[in-house]
């Protein structure tokens, strides 16, 4: 007997294909969901966090820098990239990469292009033998810097002003020497920075504060400044309480270790000197130029060092002289000088600063203040230019090993008497998102102003993006920070809210020259060859950026070198951010997993489909007191 139905068959068919379709669309929600689930799992965005633990090569626990919590790592529970899917590289394992062994502690303090012992080798004229003399290619070391036995965390900023590490720079001689002038003192295991001075023992704010009541210090007119001769930087670490920010410079000389001590305090800084060369820095960089009895011979040469001011400074800018010989008749008996000496050296240097049409603003105390004009008309008009000769140069900014000229630099043309030659700036903090004058000129060759702007949002995009994986970053945690390929700035620019300042580097062989853009929005830099050392001391930057160098630089020299040199600066648990293609940073993390560093590579913030990446890596710490008892 047949089944009887209870309902018609066409209701019945009705209902089967409602219930069908309500499967498959619940399957391929299900579906959906999960590859949407695994896909993000795959893709999150691995952090770079504190107090993580690691193994610390050859430390003693005892005397760690990170009790404190500072040390950035690589989280080891993140997700490793998986670029099978994307690439053909192969990922090498760190336990393949050559291991490089720490150098002799010998080397603790190297300078490789400022070395004292290859200095001597060459003229004492002009200073020479104190400038860049870089080591041959058979010179280079492949080792390790290791850090001084108990080396320690350097003090977060602002406390870092006043106090350092004595086991950092265990060098007592400038306590001792410059005692009465109170630039550093000794007190138990730190260093302490009283403010003081070869001409300001009562303090560089006290100092600063005389300078301001004769030019513009705090309405944002001045913002960049050079330091000649800094000592321990004490000028510009207090010129930063009042926004503007100075670039200090010293030999390496006989008053050992005072830029390492400028650095230590998160003051910028670097190794350099008025020699027979050109100061690494474009024209028209600096708002202000300053020397305190910084000992350099202004007036000789004729008028070559006064001629490089004057190229650096700004159209407007000052240049403010302190010491001998300014207002010699009262001061000369304490300057163990005889007056007609003092005399004959201020009417030098007042009629080189005559020659180059600058203006005598006041003579006060012991200071003496001159600026620049803004344009060369008048001066031209009025024949003021005739020696030194307007130089015959066709690039003012070309300043990478090239030899100083006893000529005036030329200003670009304008129209008028009141217009400011190159372009006037903004005033700080607009300058720094305003469109420089060099690119609104269109001065450099494909950067144009919405180029600029695009620029600019792109950093803030980026940046915001290490915020996320590097939790250290807004903490405090790093101030010094150089960028090795700085560009435009927009790094420097998009980091203005983080308690940090940065070494803008353009390589030197960078086309376009972008440096002198950089200047025009508040920052500071220098250029630099990469396939050479930086002229600083070891463990002095807290975070190293790389955005495309190594593009750059992987057919011009062996980049196992720039990675060595990057060891040498940075400071131990200090991180490096590198961005390249991601061929190159599996070449790059091979190398630096034999250097005693904990990377990872991550995506670019745009996802994973992008070729470029983005490795962050990590020093470890270590010194050679802690290596030479584990061998």
């Amino acid at each position: 007997m047949a089944k009887e139905y209870g309902g018609s068959p066409k209701q019945h068919h009705r209902l089967e294909a409602k219930n069908r379709l309500a499967w498959i669309l619940g399957v391929s929600f299900l579906c959906i969901l999960f590859y949407v689930l695994g896909a993000w799992q795959r893709t999150s965005t691995p952090t770079v966090t504190q107090f993580d633990a690691y193994t610390r090569v050859g430390c003693d626990s005892n005397l760690t820098a990170s009790d404190n919590g500072n040390a950035a790592v690589v989280h080891p529970s993140s997700t490793n990239l998986d670029f099978a899917s994307h690439h053909q590289v192969v990922l090498h394992s760190s336990k393949a990469a050559n291991q490089f062994p720490p150098c002799d502690m010998s080397f603790s303090e190297y300078t490789p292009c400022q070395d004292r012992v290859r200095g001597r080798k060459f003229d004492r004229n002009m200073l020479k033998y104190r400038e860049r003399h870089c080591p041959t290619k058979k010179e280079l070391l492949r080792c390790l810097i290791p850090a001084p036995p108990e080396y320690k965390t350097p003090f977060k900023w602002p406390k870092s002003q006043d106090y350092a590490w004595y086991s950092n720079i265990p060098h007592r001689e400038l306590s001792i020497e410059k005692a009465i002038q109170n630039w550093i003192q000794v007190e138990g295991d730190l260093f302490r920075f009283p403010g003081g001075g070869t001409m300001f023992p009562r303090g560089a704010d006290a100092y600063i504060d005389g300078i301001s009541k004769l030019i513009p210090l705090t309405d944002g007119t001045i913002r960049t400044a050079v330091d000649t001769g800094c000592g321990v930087a004490s000028f510009g670490a207090y010129l930063l309480n009042r926004d503007i920010l100075t670039m200090s410079f010293a030999p390496r000389d006989t008053h050992e270790a005072q830029v390492q001590f400028a650095l230590e305090r998160g003051v910028p800084a670097m190794i350099g000197i008025m020699g027979s060369q050109r100061l690494p820095y474009p024209a028209r960089a600096f708002d202000l130029a300053h020397c305190s009895r910084c000992l350099i011979p202004w007036q000789k040469y004729d008028g070559l060092y006064l001629a490089e001011v004057d190229r650096i400074l700004r159209p407007g800018g000052y240049w403010v002289l302190s010491g001998p010989p300014i207002h010699w008749k009262k001061f000369w008996r304490g300057w163990e000088r005889t007056q007609e000496d003092l005399k004959q050296e201020q009417d030098a240097i007042e009629d080189v600063a005559k020659r180059l049409c600058w203006k005598k603003v006041i003579e006060k105390n012991d200071l003496l203040v001159w600026q620049k004009p803004i344009n060369h008309i008048e001066c031209i008009e009025s024949k003021g230019l005739k020696t030194p000769h307007i130089c015959k140069s066709d690039d003012p900014d070309t300043a990478w090993y090239r030899n100083l000229e006893a000529c005036v630099t030329p200003l670009p043309e304008v129209s008028s008497s009141d217009d400011v030659a190159g372009g006037a700036i903004e005033k700080w903090p607009e300058r720094a998102y305003a469109v420089p004058p060099r690119i609104n000129s269109g001065s450099i060759p494909g950067i144009t102003a919405v180029k600029f702007k695009e620029d600019s949002k792109l950093w803030k995009e980026r940046v915001a993006h290490y915020k996320r994986i590097i939790s250290p970053l807004p903490t405090g945690r790093y101030r010094n920070i150089m960028d090795m390929n700085a560009h435009l700035g927009g790094f420097a620019a998009a980091m203005l809210n983080y308690p940090v300042w940065i070494m803008n580097v353009v390589p030197a062989n960078a086309a376009p020259n972008t440096l002198g853009v950089i200047y025009e929005r508040g920052f500071i830099g220098t250029y630099q060859d990469w396939c050479e050392a930086f002229s600083t001391y070891p463990r002095t930057y807290d975070l190293i950026h790389a955005s495309g160098l190594f593009t750059i630089y992987q057919d011009r020299c062996d980049i196992t070198y720039i990675l060595l040199e990057m060891d040498r600066i940075l400071r131990p648990e200090g991180t490096v951010i590198f961005r390249d293609t991601v061929e190159l940073l599996v070449k790059i993390k091979s190398i630096t997993d034999g250097m005693r560093w904990k990377s990872q590579i991550m995506d670019h913030e745009s996802g994973p489909f992008n070729p470029e990446k983005i490795l962050v890596a990590v020093k470890t710490y270590w010194t050679g007191e802690a290596t030479q008892k584990q061998s």
